[in-house]
C-alpha cells in the first residue's frame, strides 16, 4: 500500500515538472521563431502588381521588372526602382539587366524544350553543331549538349582565368575568342 501511495506521487511530482518543462520550452521557442515569415504570412499582400514591386524595393532590392502573360489577356509590365541608380536612371520595362549566372537557369530550360521538341539532341556533341569549334576546344568531338547544360563540358571557365581580367571581354563573341584554344579544365 505504501508502496502505491510512493508510485502515485511520484508520477504526479513527474507530469507536473513535465508541465512545468513544457511550458518553459514553449515560451523559450518563441525566441527562434522566425518573426519575419510569420509576418509575412499573417500581413495580407498589396493589392496591385505595382505595389509589390514598390514594397520589394523597400527590402532593399535596386530596380525590379515584372512581365506579366496571361492568356486571352494583352502582356502587361511593370517596374519600379532603379535601372542605374548611380546616374538616376528610374526602372524602366524595356531596360535590360545582366543577370550573370541566373541566364544558366534559362539556357537550361530553353535546351531542354527544344530537345523535347526534338529540335536539338541532348547526345549531340558540340561539333556536331559547330563544327567550325574542332581543333579549336579540346575535345569538341566528345562534349555533348548533355555534359555543357550540367556544366561538366571541361570547357575552361573564363573568369578563373588570370588573363580575362587583365582584358575583360566586351561581348560574347570576344569572351568566345577568349576560350579557344584553352587547355581542358576537368577540375571543377
Amino acid at each position: 500500500m505504501v508502496l502505491k501511495k510512493y508510485n502515485t506521487m511520484t508520477m504526479k511530482k513527474t507530469k507536473r515538472i513535465a508541465r512545468i518543462v513544457f511550458i518553459i520550452a514553449s515560451i523559450g521557442s518563441l525566441y527562434f521563431v522566425p518573426w519575419i515569415l510569420v509576418k509575412a504570412w499573417i500581413v495580407p499582400l498589396p493589392e496591385t502588381v505595382q505595389e509589390q514591386l514598390n514594397e520589394g524595393i523597400g527590402h532593399g532590392f535596386d530596380g525590379i521588372i515584372v512581365y506579366v502573360d496571361q492568356a486571352g489577356k494583352p502582356p502587361e509590365f511593370y517596374a519600379a526602382g532603379w535601372h542605374d541608380r548611380k546616374n538616376k536612371i528610374t526602372a524602366y520595362p524595356q531596360a535590360l539587366f545582366k543577370i550573370a549566372s541566373v541566364s544558366k537557369l534559362y539556357d537550361a530550360v530553353a535546351i531542354t524544350k527544344l530537345a523535347k521538341a526534338g529540335r536539338l539532341s541532348l547526345d549531340e556533341t558540340l561539333a556536331d553543331y559547330f563544327p567550325e569549334l574542332v581543333g579549336r576546344i579540346e575535345n569538341a568531338d566528345k562534349i555533348t549538349l548533355r555534359m555543357m547544360v550540367q556544366h561538366r563540358s571541361g570547357i575552361p571557365n573564363l573568369t578563373s582565368n588570370p588573363d580575362y581580367w587583365e582584358n575583360p571581354a566586351n561581348s560574347g563573341k570576344d569572351e568566345l575568342e577568349f576560350a579557344l584554344d584553352l587547355p581542358a579544365d576537368w577540375m571543377r
